[in-house]
């Protein structure tokens, strides 16, 4: 929900600590109740196979993994890899590791010509090394909220909404899985999908955050709401400051897109709406910059509760 003025500003305040109380208190008490947590999760997990069954996939059948970070993770990760390229001459540096990495798995490299490479790449950026592997296993909602339960904690989620440059999605993909997020949501349509360039970016974090993939983002709000998680929108024309709220307990954040922002509706469907304070000139943030700020003051009370 949205601060529309001031004059009604106290009583939001208040509903909305409430609410907040109240939603935090649902979650402990699914996480008191393993039998009711397991039967949310298996509800969600339902209703996603169903959108997902509808929508359908667009994975194609492999996916270019590029520089030698990335490739390094990919290695470490459990994914099916069907070939690596490596550019043939000097060996230096962690290339090295990569070739250990594959001679200790089994898994057959192939050297080429730095010009193959080249033709190849996505990112302009191969490092000398391109690796075909299995695209990304796409998470459920209710898969991250199981990997909050596992590790004893409250949900901490990061939603894209609508993020379109792969550089930022990458960035963010790369600060939620340093910060210790349970996971990341991105929508099926008029998003960037986790490609070549945002594995890249991420340096390999797409390896081991669990992202979720879902046909519409306010659904998956009302899905984690439903959960007991408290959802906060980022906007500039929010009235509270994003050190003001207590970030601790279960929560998603959600950024919105270059440019426009959080969608309407999405932002209609926010429990409370953060603002990160502006002094200069220029008045909005990259995506993945504001994102990051949010993300790890949220990182900081988390710390300072515990």
């Amino acid at each position: 929900m949205s601060i529309k003025n001031n004059k009604n500003n106290k009583n939001n305040k208040n509903s909305k600590t409430n609410k907040n109380n109240k939603r935090v208190d649902t979650y402990s008490h699914y996480k008191k109740d393993d039998k009711k947590l397991d039967k949310k999760i298996k509800e969600l997990k339902e209703n996603n196979r169903k959108v997902n069954a509808t929508i359908g996939s667009q994975d194609e059948d492999s996916s270019k993994v590029e520089g030698r970070n990335a490739v390094i993770e990919l290695l470490k990760s459990n994914r099916e890899i069907n070939k690596i390229f490596i550019a043939k001459g000097e060996r230096q540096g962690s290339i090295n590791d990569i070739i250990k990495l594959c001679k200790d798995k089994g898994i057959v490299f192939q050297e080429v010509d730095k010009a193959k490479l080249d033709e190849l790449t996505e990112t302009n950026h191969h490092q000398g090394v391109i690796a075909f592997a299995s695209p990304i296993e796409y998470k459920e909602i209710s898969d991250i909220l199981e990997i909050a339960k596992k590790r004893n904690e409250d949900p901490f989620i990061v939603i894209c909404d609508e993020i379109e440059d792969p550089h930022n999605l990458g960035a963010l993909i790369r600060t939620a899985e340093i910060a210790g997020c349970h996971g990341l949501i991105i929508p099926k349509r008029r998003s960037c999908q986790v490609t070549e360039v945002v594995s890249k970016v991420s340096c390999g974090a797409t390896e081991h955050l669990a992202i979720a993939r879902v046909g519409n983002i306010n659904d998956a709000i009302e899905e984690l709401k439903q959960a007991g998680v408290w959802i906060y929108g980022t906007d500039g024309s929010a009235k509270k400051l994003y050190y003001e709220e207590d970030l601790t307990g279960p929560i998603a954040i959600i950024i919105g897109s270059e440019g426009r922002g959080m969608n309407k509706l999405v932002m209609k469907n926010c429990d409370v709406l953060l603002k990160i304070p502006m002094k200069g000139h220029i008045t909005s943030l990259n995506a993945s910059v504001s994102g990051g700020i949010v993300i790890f003051e949220a990182v900081r009370q988390r710390l300072l509760k515990k």
